[in-house]
C-alpha cells in the first residue's frame, strides 16, 4: 500500500472534518439488539439453528465504572453456553449534553476522532467480548442482550469509549450463564485442529508460487495461508470475523470516506497496492484495524482464487502481513509501509480471527519442501518465518444462506 493512497485518505478525512454541519445522528439501537450491520454476521451470535435448552450454570453481578474499558468477569464460556445480560445505570461524559444508559449515546460527527472498541455502537454503550483480547470481536450488550457462545473463552464486559476518556457514573451489570444440552450444540462448529488434509501436499505446493510479486516481477510477501471453500463462504467468514473488504482504487476510498463518514468500514477500505500471483492482481483485499490508525498500522491480506481445485474444493491462496509503520521504498526512495518482520504472527492472527466465527471446520499447518524462512519484500523490507502455511477448511454452514458477492 503506497503512501500516496494515505495522502488521499487523509485529504478526505480533513475535508470531512472541515465541513460545519449538524452532527449526524445514527438511528437509535433497539434495546438488546446488535446494530444492523452485525445482525446476521456478529461473531458472538449463534447460528439460527441453535436453540438453547439450558440449565442455569452461574450468575454474577458487576459494577462498571468508566475508569477502564474492559472488566474481566472471571467467567469462562464453552461453545453452546447461553449468555443473558441485563444492565442499568447512567454515565455522563463531560462533553455530552445528557446522561446515557447502557445503550450508549447516539453516534455523532466527533466519533470520527475516537477509537472505540466497537465502532458500530455509540460511545458509552455496554459491550462484551469472548476470548483472546487481541482477536476476539466485541459485540453490543446494551441494556439487555442474550446470545449463545460459539467459541470457548473468558467473558469480558466493557464500556465503549476511547482509552483516554472517562465519565461520571456507573453501570450495574447482571450476568447469567446457562449450559445447553448436547442436542443444542450439535450444530455448532468448533475448528478442529488436524495434522493433514486430503490434497494438501508437496505436489499442490509445486503449483503455488511461494511469494507474490509487484507489477515489475519483484518478489514480495510470502504465501502463508490457504482457504478451502466457495467464494461466498470465503467472503462470509471474513466479514463475520470483522475483516473489511478493501477498496480497489483511491477514488472509491475518498468517495466512501466522505459519504459514509461515520462508518469504520469507510476508513479500513483505504486501498492497498496491487500485487500479483498466478499472473494477476489479488482478487480480494481484506483489512482489520482501528479507523484512525489505518494509515499507519493495520492487519491486512491479499487473496487469490487458484486456477485449480483441491479435492473438488475451491482454493484461495493468501498472503497476510501487518503494517506497523513506514520505511523507505528501496525501489524509488519513496515512503511505503513497513511490515512486522515476524509474519507468522499475522498468519496466526488470521487463523484466530477466522476460527472465532464458528465457520471453520478444520485447521492445519503444512511445511512445504524447502520452506521459505527469510526474505525481503518487493520494497526492500525483511521478514522471517518458520515456513509453515496455515490451511483453513470452511464449514458447510459457511456456505449456507445467500451472501451477496460484491465487485472487486
Amino acid at each position: 500500500m503506497r503512501f500516496t493512497a494515505a495522502n488521499f485518505h487523509f485529504a478526505a478525512l480533513s475535508l470531512a472534518l472541515a465541513l460545519s454541519f449538524t452532527p449526524v445522528q445514527a438511528p437509535a439501537q433497539t434495546t438488546g439488539d446488535p446494530p444492523p450491520s452485525q445482525q446476521t454476521d456478529a461473531p458472538s451470535a449463534a447460528p439460527a439453528t441453535v436453540q438453547a435448552k439450558a440449565k442455569k450454570r452461574l450468575s454474577k453481578d458487576f459494577t462498571l465504572k468508566s475508569d477502564s474499558i474492559w472488566t474481566d468477569t472471571g467467567i469462562d464460556l464453552e461453545p453452546g453456553d447461553k449468555l443473558v445480560v441485563t444492565a442499568s445505570g447512567t454515565l455522563r461524559y463531560s462533553d455530552a449534553k445528557s446522561d446515557n444508559g447502557p445503550d450508549g449515546l447516539a453516534r455523532g460527527f466527533k466519533d470520527l476522532l475516537r477509537i472505540l472498541p466497537f465502532n458500530d455502537s455509540g460511545r458509552g454503550s455496554l459491550i462484551a467480548r469472548i476470548g483472546d483480547a487481541d482477536t476476539a470481536q466485541p459485540f453490543l450488550l446494551g441494556a439487555s442482550h442474550d446470545t449463545v457462545a460459539i467459541v470457548a473463552g473468558r467473558l469480558s464486559v466493557g464500556i465503549n469509549q476511547d482509552k483516554n476518556e472517562s465519565a461520571e457514573g456507573s453501570y450495574t451489570v447482571h450476568v447469567e450463564v446457562y449450559s445447553s444440552d448436547s442436542s443444542s450444540t450439535g450444530t455448532l462448529i468448533i475448528a478442529k485442529s488436524v495434522t493433514s488434509m486430503p490434497g494438501i501436499d508437496n505436489s499442490l505446493f509445486a503449483k503455488i508460487p511461494r511469494r507474490v510479486a509487484d507489477k515489475l516481477g519483484n518478489p514480495g510477501d510470502m504465501v502463508n495461508f490457504l482457504i478451502l471453500g466457495s467464494e461466498d463462504a470465503m467472503q462470509k467468514v471474513f466479514t463475520t470475523a470483522g475483516w473489511v473488504k478493501v477498496d480497489s482504487d483511491v477514488r472509491n476510498a475518498v468517495f466512501h470516506g466522505l459519504l459514509d463518514s461515520l462508518s469504520k468500514e469507510s476508513y479500513l477500505t483505504m486501498p492497498m497496492s496491487q500485487l500479483y500471483l498466478f499472473g494477476r492482481p489479488q482478487d480480494y483485499g481484506w483489512a482489520h484495524a482501528e479507523p484512525i490508525n489505518v494509515v499507519r498500522t493495520r492487519n491486512h491480506l491479499r487473496i487469490w482464487k487458484a486456477p485449480f481445485t483441491v479435492s473438488g474444493e475451491t482454493l484461495w491462496v493468501g498472503a497476510a502481513t501487518h503494517d506497523i509503520g513506514f520505511e523507505r521504498d528501496q525501489r524509488n526512495n519513496g515512503l511505503t509501509h513497513k511490515i512486522d518482520p515476524d509474519i507468522d504472527l499475522e498468519r496466526d492472527y488470521v487463523g484466530k480471527t477466522l476460527s472465532s466465527t464458528g465457520l471453520i471446520a478444520e485447521l492445519s499447518h503444512f511445511l512445504p519442501d524447502d520452506p521459505m524462512q527469510e526474505a525481503k519484500t518487493a520494497t526492500g523490507g525483511s521478514f522471517h518465518s518458520n515456513g509453515q502455511v496455515l490451511i483453513l477448511k470452511l464449514a458447510a454452514s459457511a456456505a449456507k444462506d445467500s451472501f451477496a458477492t460484491s465487485t472487486h
